[in-house]
């Protein structure tokens, strides 16, 4: 799927009263020339507990079906030129034995006629109460081998709709104190190498590179993204056939592009 102009919706916790958010959601589409919806609210049901109960998840899933298998058609009732596209962003798998709250293989066959593709944000696997990376390759693997399941099974025959998560921000943890971070760009990331000059790391166990430096007494930590961490990461979207989801375009060095 090439490139486009997607309005990007994040929904919470109700998915009863549909009507009016997709009567607005087309008009923007329609009035901004987008070209379908990037709908997240899987993890808000999921922290609102939409998802442990059976009939609200259940209802939750028609929801997506609903919208994926009326947006065509009602965008072809709204004179727009071209068939509006439905993405679904899920969260990535962290548990071995998948809970409710997890997007599971079952959901995404379940999901996969009425949607045109799933954005699945293997990013922001640390954060400033558990500091490290960003996105362990690893962690990126296990996703989509149980989203997938084993090759020549009738999830996988869905890879080519995976958008796989990857980010052009990184993340500056404070050490020192415990919690405490926030995400950097690109041009921080410049800033922080020019001033401290710290020592560029490779971390095995996740294929990411980071930095330590010290500021006023504070120990931080810097994971960012790197041509070589970045280029494994294609590498696993290429053999399992899967597409990309860049979080986000203009956050990242300029040089990104070059592996792309």
């Amino acid at each position: 799927m090439n490139a486009g102009k997607y309005l990007y919706c994040c929904m919470s916790r109700y998915c009863y009263s549909y009507n009016c958010q997709f009567v607005i959601w087309l008009s923007v589409n329609r009035d901004k020339g987008y070209d379908g919806v990037v709908l997240e609210s899987w993890s808000r049901w999921a922290v609102y507990g939409v998802l442990d109960d059976s009939e609200l998840r259940n209802r939750a899933l028609q929801f997506v079906k609903h919208l994926g298998k009326t947006l065509p058609l009602t965008s072809s009732n709204l004179s727009t030129h071209h068939h509006l596209k439905l993405i679904y962003v899920v969260p990535a798998p962290r548990m071995k034995e998948l809970n409710n709250q997890e997007f599971r293989p079952e959901d995404l066959l379940q999901l996969a006629d009425s949607v045109d593709g799933f954005s699945l944000m293997t990013y922001d696997f640390s954060g400033p109460q558990n500091p490290g990376p960003s996105a362990p390759l690893s962690w990126i693997q296990y996703s989509l081998k149980t989203l997938l399941a084993a090759k020549g099974s009738a999830s996988h025959g869905h890879s080519h709709m995976i958008f796989l998560g990857i980010n052009f921000y990184g993340n500056d943890f404070l050490l020192s104190k415990g919690d405490g971070g926030n995400a950097i760009t690109g041009r921080d990331f410049i800033y922080l190498l020019d001033k401290y000059k710290p020592s560029l790391q490779w971390d095995e166990k996740s294929s990411e590179h980071f930095f330590v430096y010290s500021d006023k007494g504070l120990r931080h930590a810097v994971f960012y993204p790197t041509l070589m961490s970045l280029s494994l990461r294609l590498d696993e979207a290429q053999d399992w056939g899967t597409g990309l989801s860049i979080w986000e375009i203009g956050q990242g060095l300029d040089y990104f592009f070059d592996v792309l």
